[in-house]
């Protein structure tokens, strides 16, 4: 069987004692074998490498190295390591063998890396065995079956949140959304208007003009300590040197910045760049741009796209022009955006915008001066999908 290199992780258990296995399993011939030489002929002070044995004199087959994550400090911590994480690497090795999980016939073929994680704190031996074990066998089961594949990658990715973190990384990739629009002047108010926002994955935050005017875009900062997984817009309305109010939005944990689309295009094409350079979304907003889909043909023309095109219907022309959401299809069709629209949004009309083509829809004091902040956005929620995993039970794959 020919196993140049397979890569496992699995992380198993709770507490101090809880076991996080990363491990390569390969041909001794190969890359594999000479990371596994090197491990034990380069020794590295409190990350002593030693040999997985079943029993002292006995290793493992295919032989197995345990290299410590944690710096080792005292004999108490090396105890744990010589003693139930050593066996329990062996043991899943072993019963790996036995079920077939790794091939009998390839065990004198093969070596195998495990690095091992013990929390200096850990003190139950019996935890640390049953966590260590399950979580080598499971590492070797996800490298012998290349677990996992693209597919799973991309589908968890934006469903998922590390659990040291507390957090995801939101991306658009389930419209439509709720764009709120915090369009007041007072950091107070802002507050107060999010704390009665009931959380919802199709809810997303733009930092209006006037507020990032009077706070600066780090206000972001203080609206993440109310909303720390919110996907927040930064509204600069960027004018003119597009790459540096780009990098200013990232650099205050914005997830979006929004560029004038009245902009030189130069202007525009530095600010999308800029974005994704770093990572975030670029949105360009269509508000007094008298023929949005000659402008974005233009932009287009220069090599760039942005993610987001908002439709931006202003308030002193309400009941005069047409609905925003009027040429959402005809950008969609001709340009892969998602589209945002601004102006007369309500309750009412929401089903309307959304059969039109509108991906995010923004609304700002309907919800934010609203007298039952959470009703009133519960009532725009309602033409949303549900919760990404409100219908999901899952502890692991």
């Amino acid at each position: 069987m020919d196993i140049d290199m397979r890569v496992g992780e699995a992380l198993i258990g709770e507490g101090y004692e809880v076991a996080h296995v990363d491990l390569l399993i390969g041909d001794k011939r190969g890359p594999v074998g000479t990371a596994f030489a090197n491990a034990l002929s380069q020794l590295s002070a409190g990350h002593t490498p030693l040999l997985a044995v079943v029993r002292p004199n006995l290793i493992t087959k295919p032989p197995a190295v345990i290299v410590p994550k944690v710096t080792v400090r005292d004999l108490e911590q090396a105890e744990l390591i010589f003693g139930p994480a050593q066996a329990a690497v062996a043991k899943a090795i072993a019963d790996a063998v036995e079920e077939g999980v790794i091939p009998k016939e390839a065990a004198e073929d093969l070596v195998v890396i495990v690095s091992v994680f013990i929390h200096p704190k850990a003190k139950n031996k019996h935890k640390i065995y049953y966590y260590n074990y399950g979580a080598t066998k499971l590492a070797l089961r996800r490298a012998m079956r290349g677990f996992p594949d693209v597919d799973k990658v991309l589908y968890e990715k934006d469903r998922s949140a590390h659990p040291f973190v507390g957090r995801k990384l939101t991306k658009l990739w389930d419209p439509p959304y709720l764009q709120i629009a915090l369009d007041l002047t007072s950091l107070e108010e802002v507050i107060r208007v999010l704390q009665q926002i009931p959380e919802s994955d199709h809810i997303i935050y733009e930092v209006g003009t006037p507020l990032a005017k009077r706070y600066g875009a780090e206000v972001i900062l203080k609206l993440r300590e109310v909303k720390p997984n919110a996907f927040f817009v930064l509204d600069l309305k960027t004018l003119d040197t597009g790459n540096l109010e780009a990098r200013m939005a990232a650099d205050a944990t914005a997830n979006a910045v929004v560029i004038s689309g009245l902009a030189p295009v130069q202007t525009i094409v530095k600010a999308i760049k800029e974005a994704e350079k770093t990572g975030i979304y670029s949105v360009v907003d269509m508000l007094n741009v008298e023929e949005p889909v000659k402008r974005l043909e233009k932009i287009s023309e220069a090599g760039v796209m942005p993610n987001v095109v908002e439709l931006h219907r202003a308030i002193d022309v309400e009941g005069i022009a047409p609905p925003p959401w009027t040429y959402a299809k005809e950008v969609k069709e001709k340009f892969n955006v998602l589209v945002g629209v601004a102006g007369g949004l309500r309750p009412e009309n929401m089903g309307e915008a959304i059969a039109a083509g509108a991906d995010i829809l923004v609304v700002g004091r309907a919800i934010t001066r609203a007298r039952d902040i959470e009703g009133a956005a519960r009532r725009f929620l309602v033409a949303m999908k549900p919760d990404t995993d409100q219908f999901r039970i899952m502890t692991d794959f």
